[in-house]
């Protein structure tokens, strides 16, 4: 079958959830993906930071069919050789004391989140049933049903009610509003360093170290998302380490897993990830042996191949250059590291059909938020890959 015959199937018997463009992957390699006719694409999107490391990377394709040979799922009722492993090196990784593993992002939001009331509870003493976590507007967490019950935005939660109580939302950025927020009753504050899905926004420099030391005083635990900043995406190990801040517990996914398998975890201090006791929460999959053997090398790759420093210095490449496009579509380039959103005027008619344009020319990206162009490539992207996607891009933004 083609592309048209995969694509009109795909409609036809799957729930319409996504509007993806119309191309169909079926290989990829490092930065590049082809379609069905062998078209080749240079890969601007990474899975939504999940394949920061490339697609296929022949280390951790190496470490899952090492491991596909030996064991591949025990659940929980048992060890497994690759999970102890793989706690100390995350533990290490990421500086905390313990980690709870998962599959999905949204999966240790979740967790996270049940932590952290468990926390209010028991060491806090917040009256039983009554504790709070404060998110933040525009925020994206997934789409749970929890996770929906604090998010802003109308397409996430219409008709999906009744939703989770327990959750007060405040301004991304503002710390006069954060302030106002705690009350005796507040477990947790929740927040991504980026906020990727609502259109790559940055808080102003400061406002994480701030907020952290809000929760510190107020006795309030700080939750980071690092679920799309994480893992060398914004050119440090995660979002929170370009001002020093240190979260009591973190949301992990997406790169841990090489862009091959689905690999979450909370990983926090052993104040809150210490209060769970055996059958009060789990995950038949989460912590498996193939699972953990490919996140584990992931980290070891992220560290040898040194992918964080590469992104900070590609990244700061990549702005410089988007920025000089001279383009009366675009609004504001911003971002951090090989993650950056390209913001453009209501006037533009939409980031679709520019993102629609630059597929035609060989450029993977997606649009989000409908004006915002999101551009994360992988980090093991060389800077003339860049020039030739920057190239792409200026000539779309201007001639469209």
């Amino acid at each position: 079958m083609d592309s048209t015959d995969l694509i009109e199937l795909a409609n036809t018997y799957g729930s319409q959830n996504y509007k993806p463009l119309p191309v169909v992957i079926e290989q990829a390699e490092g930065v590049f993906m082809w379609d069905c006719e062998g078209r080749r694409y240079l890969d601007f999107l990474s899975c939504y930071s999940a394949v920061s490391h490339g697609h296929r990377h022949p280390r951790l394709v190496k470490a899952a069919c090492a491991q596909l040979e030996k064991v591949t799922v025990t659940s929980r009722a048992f060890h497994n050789s690759e999970l102890g492993p793989f706690f100390q090196e995350l533990c290490a990784y990421t500086g905390m004391e313990m980690v709870l593993p998962m599959n999905t992002g949204v999966e240790a939001i979740e967790t996270a989140i049940k932590a952290a009331r468990k926390w209010a509870y028991q060491v806090k003493k917040v009256p039983r049933y009554e504790a709070e976590i404060i998110a933040c507007s525009g925020n994206f967490h997934g789409r749970t049903v929890t996770a929906v019950s604090f998010s802003t935005e109308s397409l996430y939660r219409e008709d999906f009610g009744p939703f989770t109580p327990g959750f007060q939302v405040v301004p991304y950025g503002d710390l006069d509003a954060l302030r106002q927020a705690i009350n005796p009753a507040t477990a947790a504050f929740l927040v991504e360093p980026i906020q990727g899905e609502a259109g790559v926004i940055m808080p102003s420099q400061g406002y994480l170290a701030a907020a952290r030391e809000i929760c510190s005083r107020a006795n309030v635990l700080m939750i980071a998302d690092e679920i799309q900043t994480g893992f060398g995406r914004t050119g440090r190990r995660f979002g929170c380490d370009h001002e020093g801040v240190r979260p009591d517990m973190m949301t992990l996914g997406k790169a841990l897993g090489g862009g091959i398998y689905p690999v979450s975890a909370v990983a926090g201090s052993r104040e809150c990830l210490g209060l769970f006791t055996p059958g009060e929460h789990g995950s038949t999959f989460g912590g498996n042996p193939l699972g953990c053997a490919i996140a584990r090398e992931s980290l070891r790759v992220l560290e040898e191949e040194g992918l964080c420093e590469r992104s900070a210095e590609l990244g700061a490449y990549l702005l410089q250059r988007l920025r000089t496009i001279q383009s009366r579509h675009i609004r504001e380039v911003r971002g951090l590291g090989l993650f950056i959103g390209m913001e453009l005027y209501p006037e533009a008619k939409g980031a679709r059909r520019f993102c629609e344009a630059l597929m035609a020319r060989g450029l993977l990206c997606k649009e989000t938020h409908d004006d915002v162009i999101r551009f994360a490539p992988p980090l093991v992207i060389t800077r003339e890959q860049l020039d030739w996607a920057v190239d792409q891009v200026s000539e779309v933004l201007t001639s469209l």
